[in-house]
This record gives C-alpha cells, sequence and structure tokens, in this order.
C-alpha cells in the first residue's frame, strides 16, 4: 500500500493533443516511493525524481503545466533538472519540453522513433538524444534505464525502470481507462501484447501508468490480458465474415472493463485491419 499524499499546484492545463480544452484543474503531487513523486493531472503522469546531484523528470505534460511542474520540481529539491526522459511523442507528454528547458539547461531524451515522430509531426521541444534499445543515467546514487522493448501504443514507447526501487513508469503502454492504438505512428495492438510479456518479465512492484493512479504488476498483468482479449475477440469478428463496419458496432468494450468512446472508436476500426492482414 502506498502512501498518496497531495499538494494543489495551481494553474490552468492546456489543449489536448485531440484539440479539447480540459477543465481546468490543479495537478496532484503524489509520494510513490524515497525520491520518487507523482504529478498526476491534465495530460500524462509526470515522475519527479529527486537525487543529492539533481533532479529527474519523467515526460513533461502540456506547455501551460510547465509552471506547475517546475514549482512541484522544485518544491521537492532546490537542486538543477538535470535529465527528462519522454516515454513516447505525444503532445499530452511532451507538450513541456521546450518551456521546461527554457527554464534551466536539462538534456531531454527519448527512443529515436519517438524522437523521429516529434520531428515527422513538427512538434516543439524535440529531444537532442534518440537511443535505440536502452539507456541508463546514473545521478546522485539513483540509477534509471529507459528500456524499448518493441510496438504497442505508438513504434516509440519506453518503459523507465528503477531497479533499486522496484519502480516502473510505463507511459502509455498502461493507461486507464483503456488502450488507444496510434497506427499512424507505428503502434500495433498485436505486438502491444507481446511487449507487454517482455515489460512483465522485468523486476519490479510499482507502476506508473501514463494516465491513471498507480499499478501494481498484478494490474499491469490484468491490463495485458484485457487487451489480448481486445485482440482475440476482434480476430474473431473478422474470422466470423463481419465486415469493419459490422465488427466495430459488435465490440464491446465495456466487456472487457474499459469505457467505449473517441480512443475505441479511433482504435477499433484499423485493428480490424491489422488483424485482417
Amino acid at each position: 500500500m502506498h502512501r498518496r499524499h497531495f499538494l494543489s499546484l495551481t494553474g490552468l492545463t492546456a489543449l489536448s493533443s485531440w484539440g479539447q480544452l480540459p477543465p481546468p484543474e490543479a495537478l496532484k503531487l503524489i509520494s510513490v516511493t524515497d525520491g520518487v513523486k507523482l504529478l498526476e493531472g491534465a495530460g500524462g503522469n509526470v515522475a519527479v525524481v529527486t537525487t543529492a546531484e539533481g533532479t529527474i523528470l519523467i515526460d513533461a505534460k502540456f506547455a501551460p503545466n510547465v509552471p506547475q511542474i517546475y514549482d512541484a520540481a522544485k518544491s521537492l529539491s532546490s537542486k538543477p533538472i538535470r535529465f527528462l526522459v519522454n516515454t513516447h511523442h505525444h503532445g499530452d507528454h511532451t507538450g513541456g519540453n521546450a518551456a521546461l528547458a527554457a527554464k534551466e539547461p536539462m538534456e531531454i531524451l527519448a527512443h529515436e522513433n519517438a524522437r523521429a515522430n516529434m520531428i515527422k509531426g513538427g512538434m516543439p521541444g524535440v529531444p537532442r538524444i534518440g537511443f535505440k534499445d536502452s539507456i541508463t543515467i546514473g545521478l546522485g546514487g539513483v540509477e534509471l534505464r529507459a528500456i524499448y522493448l518493441g510496438r504497442g501504443h505508438t513504434n516509440g514507447d519506453v518503459v523507465i525502470l528503477f531497479p533499486q526501487k522496484r519502480l516502473l513508469h510505463a507511459g502509455d503502454l498502461i493507461a486507464a481507462p483503456g488502450p488507444f492504438i496510434d497506427y499512424a505512428n507505428g503502434g500495433s495492438g498485436i505486438e502491444w501484447v507481446a511487449t507487454l510479456d517482455k515489460v512483465l518479465a522485468l523486476d519490479f512492484d510499482t507502476v506508473i501508468p501514463g494516465h491513471g493512479p498507480l499499478y501494481t504488476k498484478a494490474d499491469l498483468k490484468t491490463f495485458r490480458d484485457k487487451l489480448d482479449g481486445m485482440v482475440r475477440k476482434m480476430t474473431e469478428l473478422k474470422r466470423k465474415g463481419l465486415s469493419k463496419e459490422d465488427a466495430v458496432k459488435a465490440f464491446d468494450p465495456a466487456s472487457l472493463g474499459w469505457e467505449p468512446g473517441r480512443m475505441f472508436n479511433r482504435t477499433l476500426p484499423p485493428l480490424y485491419d491489422e488483424v485482417a492482414r
């Protein structure tokens, strides 16, 4: 059981990556483990990791969230922010990159595919460093590994493993209320399941998801099984001879415990195409 401590951080949220304005809300600063806090609220979950030699951020929400992110980091440590690691390229995780880097020098890192996706999309705050399989950061006695294990939500998702803390930041490879597969940027439903199998082989207990509250490793396994069920269900509907339109209509996300909505509406038609191939 993890204690949850909340610190109200004022400020408006930003336009979402889908063009809607979320209602204004204060971000919540939640204790995860020694030296690691979670900033939860509009945009992707941000991990704030404090060490004796500086701070490491995982993800950056939207640009207008940066004052809250920066103030939270400085309330936890007066040391400089040394590194910002992006779990993938989407704007609710990278939108604050440029504004954070303007506040003080920091190295921004992402998987090479995520970096390429940002360049392709003309997005601000492109990381200077892109890596292929993994990269290790050691700072002030704290070690983290950013690891690429395959396609899933996009083609550039990484997980951030803190071996000493038995903690994983999974980005949107794990996200409430359900999966969105970004096929336009290399995502894959079929390969996502295989990628999560590799994630589950890592050694950790607690998971910071891309969105939503803390998960356990067992929660991650449940998410993986539901995702596998989604792929299998769509495969079954295709094998029964249903057209794409009919298969999408017949698919019930609630049967897997996920909320129907726009993300599923965008995911299901190309998932049908993927299983058909």
